[in-house]
């Protein structure tokens, strides 16, 4: 993805987003022929000129400063997420990365051992592009239990949780609110491509997914951000049925994520994933549970 214009893609559509009315500008009525905020009026607002910030916005002008990005930031009313969201895409844009397949992604042996700790509590480990790099029985019976769990171990096939959100059925159907789970990985794919510009294989599923659904395509090109944290979801399990799930994201120095589901303790919640922990340990038989296998890095 060229860095370039991804900064200011990101720049043109928060600017739409904001109305006058949002930053004490007079909005004109009927008058106003731009969605949002005009140019000028984003660069006023920023303390720069016009045309600095229109050369910004064409990609032009590869040298803000920090002290001027942060302005900008100030001025579309960005959160902390996005400010360091446009810091990454202003960064980007000032190289030009070689487009290089890198190296299947691996766990650390710890990381692992941490996977394996969790016993029964739902987790998964995702790489950079959202891949499944490892989950335990459990996780696995949760969020993908119609595929292979072996899946993981296959460097070149493995799972990907951006790509069962938005073209597999089972996945969809998982989420009662299916949108709000499918923004929040556009979110986090979106801050992932700040960080690693230039990423032919994140191009590559950024593309496949454009192409696959018309609603990933209307939300990537919204510019949202996300990076992370805690989410809530009620989930609609074909075993277990109705529960409500805290997924909690977890950033790894090495760049993973660690997704942990819980429950609210005494609630119907924790006695359906309770059930479905049970049940998959039955099925499984007497064998202990276990992670995908991994070598270290």
């Amino acid at each position: 993805m060229d860095s370039r214009r991804q900064l200011g893609e990101f720049l043109q559509t928060r600017r739409s987003q904001l109305r006058p009315a949002d930053v004490g500008l007079a909005g004109y009525g009927d008058r106003r022929r731009v969605p949002g905020l005009r140019r000028e009026e984003l660069a006023r607002l920023a303390g720069v000129s016009a045309s600095y910030y229109a050369r910004l916005e064409q990609g032009y002008s590869l040298n803000a400063s920090p002290e001027v990005l942060d302005a900008i930031a100030r001025a579309l009313q960005l959160d902390e997420a996005e400010r360091r969201h446009l810091h990454d895409l202003a960064a980007g844009s000032r190289i030009r990365p070689a487009a290089r397949r890198s190296a299947p992604e691996r766990l650390t042996a710890e990381l692992a051992q941490l996977v394996e700790a969790m016993g029964q509590t739902p987790v998964l480990v995702l790489g950079r592009h959202s891949d499944v790099l490892a989950w335990n029985r459990t996780g696995h019976a949760l969020f993908a239990g119609h595929l292979d769990p072996a899946g993981p171990e296959i460097p070149r096939g493995r799972p990907n949780m951006a790509r069962l959100v938005f073209l597999d059925q089972h996945t969809r159907e998982l989420y009662v609110d299916w949108a709000a789970k499918a923004r929040a990985v556009v979110g986090t794919l979106r801050l992932a491509a700040g960080q690693h510009p230039g990423d032919p294989a994140l191009a590559a599923l950024v593309g496949e997914l454009t192409v696959g659904s018309p609603e990933f395509a209307e939300m990537w090109a919204a510019h949202r951000v996300k990076t992370g944290g805690d989410a809530t979801y009620e989930m609609r399990h074909p075993l277990v049925g109705l529960l409500t799930v805290t997924q909690q994201a977890l950033r790894t120095e090495q760049g993973r994520t660690v997704v942990i589901a819980t429950t609210g303790a005494g609630s119907p919640s924790r006695e359906a994933m309770s059930l479905l922990a049970h049940s998959t340990a039955f099925a499984a038989g007497s064998r202990p549970a276990q992670p995908s296998r991994v070598r270290p890095e």
